[in-house]
């Protein structure tokens, strides 16, 4: 594993618990894109600033990059990234471990999360952002991370036991 860490998949799968360990464990500076992409009240950054924010972070000798974002910005990071962690559980996993963090979020906020955001009136979006990226993007994702495969360190995650085994060697 490398210094420059991207982190990417669907929602609920345990990106912001493994990129929160790993940057702890290695000492590596963690950034998460939606601290990028969203401002609160759910304000959207501007593409522009979105575009240059994200750019300058990825030109860092060292980084973990939790996050999806737009489809142009996962290819730069891919480009970037010497690891690429994807975690690609079934969609029912997504599903459950993203209605379970929302159901927690009535009680506490999500504390990785940008301040102002508040996570429970997004759920209906959340839950269709799930499918739209699961039949949208997991096929060109996967083609994408595996035109890398002889340049990086890849990590296809498909299950939670994979999950804990990652964690378990790295953290």
């Amino acid at each position: 594993m490398g210094s420059k860490i991207m982190i990417i998949g669907n929602a609920g799968g345990g990106k912001s618990t493994l990129a929160r360990q790993l940057s702890n464990t290695k000492n590596i500076p963690l950034y998460r894109l939606d601290s990028l992409q969203w401002n609160p009240g759910w304000i959207a950054t501007p593409k522009e600033e979105f575009e240059r924010k994200h750019d300058n972070l990825i030109a860092r000798d060292i980084w973990i990059i939790d996050g999806f974002a737009s489809w142009s910005s996962v290819e730069k990071r891919c480009a970037a990234a010497d690891t690429i962690i994807f975690i690609d559980h079934a969609i029912w996993i997504h599903y459950w471990w993203a209605i379970k963090r929302q159901f927690m979020c009535l009680f506490r906020p999500r504390p990785d999360f940008v301040e102002g955001c508040p996570m429970l009136p997004i759920t209906g979006k959340l839950l269709k952002m799930i499918w739209q990226i699961h039949q949208q993007y997991r096929t060109k994702l996967i083609e994408l991370i595996n035109s890398y495969q002889d340049t990086k360190w890849i990590y296809h995650i498909t299950s939670p036991s994979e999950l804990s085994q990652l964690i378990d060697k790295y953290c």
